[in-house]
């Protein structure tokens, strides 16, 4: 009987994308996908973004092992990098293997004889600190408690495949090119759980792009840690605008949208790109974080309100209709009710589409975890209320702007047991559109908007 492997999957496209890969290694070596209540063998990828993130993912370990007793979790990704101890002492975790030995997880599934949790006796999770190795006359996941995991940046190896999954079924895959993070931004824990900037080489972008367009895929979405900076660690250095422009001159792919850039990256010649052409979705997620210079210095980010404002204001003036999302983090430390109120209004006067808002959390590690301002989680909580109000106005102004045009709009699946007679769609800046009639999935359809229906427009042919 071939290994049996579930997936729980949290975090990022990032993640997604390891996930990916993971799974694609396992199929070849014959496994075969179960279910999360009868694998043998349980992965669960974990996201360390926030507190919450790893609450998430220690209840997901302690309800499978309640479910599925017998199997053997395996906890990776990025908590699994930062503190394995918090996972090695779960029931039913046989390997908390880290970013750093990710590849090698499906050789340590199949290299192994199944032996169910509960047949093994332990008392203690038994783990040898850092970089683990099971000695040779023992067969991997013999023992309970083991620990992959040293360095990241110690590691050069780019691990993805392309996501076919999430709420878009097969009709949008995503392609991480790039991991990992050379910057230090106060707050964040990424560039320590995934290490240095690390590209995927531009042949094998080509040739991905090229194999989805030829399959028939009509939109590819790119997607990286800090996605602008692709290229820059390879041998021979390259720039993220020549590999778009390459992609455009290479391949036949219809539609191609960014996940998200850093507004440093957000150059003059990147959004003439942008104009000149329809194959470029005309989408730009750039994470701001504060809309206060105060706490942006404070952030150790890399640009202050006016370079952002001038960054947007160009969007706009060469492709009016464009989406333009942000990510907001909600009560850093030492942030005033003044500086708040800066972030708000500057929020406020600026043409946003969407805003993605998070509370802020300590990470363990980072310089920001060290500061003595913290403030309350209740003003906090309060802060991203506000915000998300903020952004659920701008969404809805944005929706109302859109009424009367024509739009070119990929149609998504439907779901199976829909009783409605519509299907949905996302237009090139990134609306939901429910088009009236049911229509075959990953076609693109030129919609007239007619009116509003909750967090989606309605359009017909």
């Amino acid at each position: 009987m071939p290994t049996t492997f579930y997936i729980e999957q949290f975090g990022c496209r990032a993640t997604q994308a390891d996930a990916a890969a993971i799974e694609r290694q396992l199929l070849d070596r014959g496994c075969t996908r179960g279910d999360r209540d009868s694998a043998e063998f349980v992965i669960v990828n974990t996201c360390t973004v926030t507190a919450a993130a790893d609450a998430q993912a220690r209840d997901a370990i302690h309800k499978i092992h309640a479910r599925n007793p017998s199997a053997r979790i395996i906890a990776t990704g990025c908590y699994a990098q930062r503190a394995p101890e918090d996972l090695v002492a779960l029931p039913g975790v046989s390997h908390v293997v880290g970013n750093s030995h990710k590849p090698e997880i499906a050789q340590l599934i199949t290299n192994c004889s199944f032996v169910p949790v509960s047949s093994i006796e332990s008392t203690t999770p038994v783990w040898a600190g850092l970089g683990y190795t099971e000695p040779r006359s023992a067969p991997p996941l013999l023992r309970l408690g083991t620990i992959l995991t040293d360095d990241i940046c110690a590691h050069s190896h780019f691990l993805s495949a392309p996501v076919l999954g999430g709420e878009s079924g097969h009709t949008r895959p995503i392609l991480k090119i790039q991991d990992g993070c050379d910057l230090r931004c106060s707050y964040c824990v990424i560039p320590f759980v995934r290490g240095r900037s690390r590209s995927m080489p531009p042949d094998e972008v080509i040739a991905e792009i090229s194999k989805f367009s030829e399959a028939g895929f009509r939109e590819i979405v790119l997607s990286g840690i800090n996605l602008g900076t692709w290229g820059r660690d390879l041998s021979l250095h390259a720039h993220f605008l020549e590999l778009l422009r390459r992609i455009l001159d290479a391949t036949p792919v219809q539609r191609l949208r960014l996940s998200s850039i850093e507004p440093q990256d957000v150059t003059q010649d990147l959004i003439d790109l942008f104009a000149s052409t329809d194959r470029l979705a005309d989408h730009f997620h750039m994470p701001l974080q504060s809309g206060c210079d105060k706490i942006l210095a404070a952030m150790h980010r890399w640009y202050r309100t006016a370079h952002y404002a001038r960054r947007v204001e160009l969007i706009r003036e060469r492709i009016p209709h464009a989406a333009v999302g942000a990510d907001v983090i909600a009560g850093f430390p030492g942030e005033s009710e003044v500086d708040h109120a800066e972030t708000l209004a500057f929020i406020e006067r600026l043409p946003f589409t969407y805003l993605h808002v998070f509370s802020y959390s300590a990470r363990p590690g980072t310089k920001a975890a060290d500061r003595t301002d913290h403030l309350p989680a209740n003003v906090i909580k309060r802060r991203a209320r506000e915000l998300r109000a903020l952004g659920e106005s701008k969404a809805a102004a944005f929706r109302q702007s859109q009424l009367g045009r024509t739009l070119r709009v990929l149609t998504l699946r439907r779901e199976s047991d829909s009783s409605v007679n519509s299907t949905p769609a996302l237009s090139s800046n990134y609306l939901r559109v429910q088009l009236c009639g049911a229509h075959s999935a990953n076609a693109f359809q030129d919609v007239h908007v007619s009116r509003v229906s909750g967090s989606s427009l309605v359009a017909d042919l």
